[in-house]
């Protein structure tokens, strides 16, 4: 096994490293919430888990066996089940940092309307890409839940440090899947894509990291509230 082998897991680990490092230091009370954040990251976990099964499976992205350590889980690399565990914790981390430096926004109806805006936008994208399955799957689904947060409306107080704790979290998220398939560790299928690169990211990949980061906090907000355990 050679040096390149362990990539992915390295920068995982990195990625992981960085937030874990910062909770220990400072005792700001989030590893006391991790109870409700494991339960989020393993529902979407496993929803993302079966989309990347089924995708690859249809060759619509392929991961290089050069770039990863062997050890396959349903013809997955291992590194791939820990990404849906390392990402959400990055995220939801800075989506609580966020929410004890923001003040309580008094007109959450802008974020509202916002919300609302991107939901005709992201059905647009799934009806115009439907022959590109990544576009179309991605924006489907993102479609899917993200109307039932809106109109469910027990998210409404949240919304701003949703999208502000989205537009940190996702420039990691960025340089993160940039080295992955800049390296290549991931390839995709450009006939089910749209061919638009944020340097080499596809640009579903945005939609993708709004649909999970938006699953593990909503999860994440809904048991806290109610502390069933």
């Amino acid at each position: 096994m050679e040096f390149r082998n362990y990539a992915y897991v390295l920068l995982l680990l990195v990625f992981f490293a960085v937030p874990a490092g910062i909770t220990l230091k400072r005792s700001d009370g989030f590893v006391g919430k991790l109870k409700y954040l494991l339960p989020a990251m393993l529902f979407s976990g496993a929803i993302f888990i079966l989309w990347d099964i089924r995708f690859a499976e249809l060759g619509i992205w392929n991961f290089n066996s050069d770039f990863v350590l062997g050890i396959s889980l349903k013809n997955l690399p291992l590194e791939e089940w820990l990404f849906f565990l390392v990402v959400p914790f990055f995220s939801v981390y800075i989506y609580e940092i966020l929410k004890t430096r923001l003040l309580q926004v008094r007109q959450p109806n802008i974020f509202v309307a916002i919300s609302l805006v991107l939901l005709v936008m992201y059905a647009l994208l799934a009806y115009f890409f439907r022959r590109n399955l990544y576009t179309f799957f991605t924006f489907f689904l993102l479609t899917i839940y993200f109307g039932y947060t809106i109109f469910r409306n027990n998210f409404k107080q949240n919304y701003p440090r949703f999208y502000l704790s989205f537009l940190f979290a996702v420039v990691p998220f960025l340089i993160l899947r940039g080295i992955l398939t800049a390296l290549p560790v991931v390839t995709f299928n450009t006939e089910h894509i749209v061919n638009i690169h944020i340097f080499s990211v596809p640009v579903e990949d945005l939609g993708y990291f709004f649909l999970l980061h938006l699953m593990n906090i909503t999860i994440f907000e809904y048991l806290r509230i109610r502390q069933f355990y």
